[in-house]
């Protein structure tokens, strides 16, 4: 199975308000792409600076949501899945980004790298550093393309280690969904 993990930064407690994202496309078990974006959010209010670093500043000459799409579109089109570490959070912004921009959002279903964690290798905490960790993992976090590029290894190791086949969940998928 082909997938693309998937992380977003928002600027504040809006879902529509993405500041960043990370997309690192699987194809038959090999990463072999890598893309991020800065996105100009719909408020200039900025909450989070102080976790991801990313301020009004870097990102008021970038396109929005909506003039993004088109290219996240495309990165997202023939993926079986969409992989995120707490992938409701992730699966809400992009729905609610999609919302704000009047596009539809894809209809791609997600799976939980912290379900996936907890299931293959019974890591708990499950925070993406904590599993991370645990697989000798590199991560610059909440660096969107380093935690997107993490969600895809974790996925890779779970392949590795049987508990995925191929990247496919098999018999796990829908336990492994995000709700």
């Amino acid at each position: 199975k082909n997938f693309v993990a998937i992380d977003f930064e928002t600027a504040d407690q809006g879902r529509d308000s993405a500041c960043a994202v990370g997309l690192v496309t699987v194809i038959n078990g090999k990463i072999v792409k890598r893309e991020s974006h800065l996105i100009k959010p719909p408020r200039k209010y900025f909450m989070f600076s102080y976790i991801h670093g990313i301020e009004w500043s870097h990102v008021e000459d970038k396109l929005t949501f909506a003039g993004l799409w088109p290219t996240l579109k495309k990165s997202l089109a023939g993926a079986d899945y969409l992989v995120a570490h707490n992938a409701s959070f992730d699966s809400g912004v992009l729905n609610a980004c999609c919302a704000t921009a009047r596009v539809k959002a894809p209809a791609t279903p997600f799976l939980c790298t912290v379900k996936l964690a907890r299931r293959a290798w019974n890591i708990r905490p499950t925070k993406l550093p904590d599993v991370c960790r645990h697989l000798g993992l590199k991560l610059n976090h909440h660096d969107a393309l380093s935690d997107a590029e993490a969600c895809a290894n974790i996925v890779l190791a779970a392949a590795k280690d049987g508990i995925a086949h191929q990247g496919g969940f098999g018999k796990h998928l829908s336990s492994l969904r995000a709700p």
